[in-house]
């Protein structure tokens, strides 16, 4: 008998969620090597479907570094980063957009097996995810994103399908750009008028002390966050990905997310609970 009290508790909290999210567009990021643990995986596709069943409109958009990584490997070419980017040069090119497209599939069949219904997409198509090179370092053909065409992404939102989007870009030069997933979720987040961002990653969110999960920051304002960073208490690899969250909620995005794949169901706990699992950013 609790425990069917705590269940029916956990619904009643998620309703005003349910209600107020209802038809909100939420792009979510996921990478790494959450990406790869099926039971990770699966949960997190597993919530994917719960959004849209619940009236959202989710969009997927992945990475898949080490994938990249073990068959530029297998190819015997050299991996090597700077600044977190991989230099990627033609012959790399080729590999990370074969795997990407690869994994896209993957993902797309699975969504479909879990009962929702998916499309995949290349940011390379469509004049999607248009690229030009990234300044700064030589890094080969990394490249930023310069504009979005959101034409089919709309078209699939609109019919309640969820776009999965690997980010691959395309340059006026026909050539093909490898983005950082977490920077072309937060620019598709942008172009969508998204009401949530949310990057999945393998750490709790942003704590204090990275030693202890207990001094986890639930909410930070804008503000905040760039104080931790200005401190140092934000730093190395989560850097990047804080800056992704600031500059999807600086294009109007209303609130960021960053939250542990890894944990059980952890999407619809951050999405769908009052105190939440993982770090929110919002304006202030």
């Amino acid at each position: 008998m609790k425990e069917a009290i705590k269940k029916s508790e956990v619904l009643i909290e998620a309703l005003p969620y349910i209600k107020k999210f209802h038809g909100k567009v939420v792009v979510v990021k996921f990478g790494g090597s959450s990406l790869h643990d099926d039971a990770s995986r699966k949960m997190v596709l597993q919530d994917l479907v719960f959004m849209r069943y619940a009236g959202m409109k989710p969009v997927l958009v992945h990475g898949g570094g080490p994938n990249i990584t073990k068959e530029l490997k297998e190819a015997n070419i050299e991996t090597r980063f700077v600044d977190g980017l991989r230099v990627t040069c033609e012959r790399s090119m080729g590999v990370v957009d074969s795997v990407l497209m690869q994994m896209n599939g993957s993902l797309v069949e699975e969504i479909n097996g879990l009962g929702g219904e998916a499309f995949g997409l290349s940011g390379k198509e469509n004049n999607m995810l248009q690229a030009v090179k990234k300044e700064g370092p030589d890094l080969g053909y990394v490249g930023r994103v310069e504009t979005i065409d959101t034409t089919i992404l709309n078209r699939l939102i609109d019919t309640n399908i969820i776009p999965v989007i690997c980010p691959v870009g395309k340059g006026k030069d026909n050539k093909l750009y490898n983005i950082n997933a977490d920077e072309a979720a937060s620019n598709i987040a942008i172009a969508l008028g998204a009401e949530k961002f949310v990057l999945l990653t393998n750490v709790a969110g942003v704590v204090k002390d990275i030693d202890d999960p207990s001094t986890l920051f639930h909410s930070l304002t804008v503000d905040a966050v760039s104080h931790l960073i200005d401190t140092g208490v934000i730093a190395g690899g989560m850097v990047p990905k804080v800056q992704a969250t600031l500059h999807a909620l600086r294009g109007g995005v209303r609130k960021s997310h960053i939250v542990n794949a890894q944990l059980s169901h952890a999407l619809l706990l951050e999405i769908f609970t009052d105190e939440g699992i993982g770090t929110e950013i919002v304006h202030g």
